[in-house]
């Protein structure tokens, strides 16, 4: 692991700092859901907020897929008060460059506030090959543009599920009920919404 990161900072390609959409809930819901990413995504999914995918394999280690090229791992390093730190390994394939694998340390920091949570995240990436690289930082305006995009839409993914589990507790709760998770990624959830916890024992 140390190695793969010094990898990462002597070779690093860019690094992106982000600010999404605060999160119109209480810190311990949003964070039970940053925490369970996996239930998340199938949420998201369920509302159509999202397509991508994440599988636990233990509670630090996922793999994820965005259903449009993007595939890989990664493993939570840090789990502090009002931060997350992940280090990921992935590949993409699109038609322009094929397949391109890369790196990326990413710090997600959380300013819970009276009325909700402001997340910020940061990301330094590593792309493998050396000419996505180039590109990368030749175009760096428009591929940041876009990298932004797309980190501002994963983290408001989060927020958008937490939101949906305050605002319309008895959908998302039915919803939860039925979704096939593993005993501990329930409690995770149920610990921050107990208005859940009667429709999952009677599933259980």
């Amino acid at each position: 692991m140390i190695a793969s990161i010094e990898r990462l900072w002597s070779e690093l390609t860019l690094s992106r700092t982000v600010k999404a959409r605060p999160a119109r809930v209480p810190f311990a819901v949003y964070l039970a859901f940053v925490d369970t990413p996996d239930a998340t995504a199938a949420a998201a999914r369920f509302k159509k907020l999202a397509r991508y995918e994440v599988e636990s394999l233990d509670d630090d280690r996922y793999v994820a897929d965005d259903r449009d090229g993007a595939r890989g791992v990664y493993r939570v390093l840090v789990r502090e008060p009002t931060r997350r730190v992940m280090m990921s390994w992935g590949q993409h394939s699109g038609r322009v460059l094929g397949t391109i694998g890369g790196s990326a340390l990413t710090i997600l920091d959380f300013a819970p506030h009276a009325d909700g949570v402001e997340p910020t995240l940061t990301a330094y990436v590593r792309i493998d090959n050396r000419v996505a690289a180039a590109i990368a930082r030749l175009v760096a305006p428009l591929f940041g543009y876009l990298a932004d995009r797309k980190l501002a839409e994963t983290i408001g993914v989060s927020a958008g599920v937490a939101e949906w589990a305050m605002t319309q507790p008895a959908e998302f709760c039915a919803w939860l009920a039925q979704e096939p998770l593993g005993p501990e990624r329930r409690t995770r959830i149920l610990a921050v919404l107990p208005a859940c916890r009667e429709p999952s024992a009677r599933r259980d």
